[in-house]
């Protein structure tokens, strides 16, 4: 009976490891879009709205990478999957960027 109770502890233990182990790859392959380009920073005109922009655009990133690391860590902050925090913040992230004039990875 004990070995069947280590057995079923151990799969299941397991089967959350290689749960994470997916999250995490899913969220890193999220996180590798994150890329805005054509933003000339210097040719811009600063405004509120465009420091705002800019800020969302570097935050939204940093907050994804850390979320990343934390969950690496075993800190699960969030009741939803990790993939879908990244997914949110990529929108953020894809938003700021055009209301910049850039270019996020695949739009030409």
């Amino acid at each position: 009976m004990k070995f069947y109770v280590v057995l079923l502890s151990t799969t299941l233990f397991s089967g959350c490891m290689f749960s994470n182990s997916n999250e995490i790859k899913k969220a890193e392959k999220i996180l590798e879009q994150f890329s805005c380009a054509n933003i000339e920073s210097s040719a811009m005109v600063h405004t509120s709205i465009t420091s705002y922009h800019e800020r969302s655009l570097y935050g939204s990133k940093q907050k994804a990478q850390e979320y990343i690391e934390n969950y690496k860590n075993g800190d699960e902050i969030f009741d939803i999957p990790l993939s879908e925090v990244i997914e949110q913040q990529f929108t953020i992230y894809k938003e700021a960027c055009q209301n910049l004039g850039g270019l996020h990875n695949g739009e030409k």
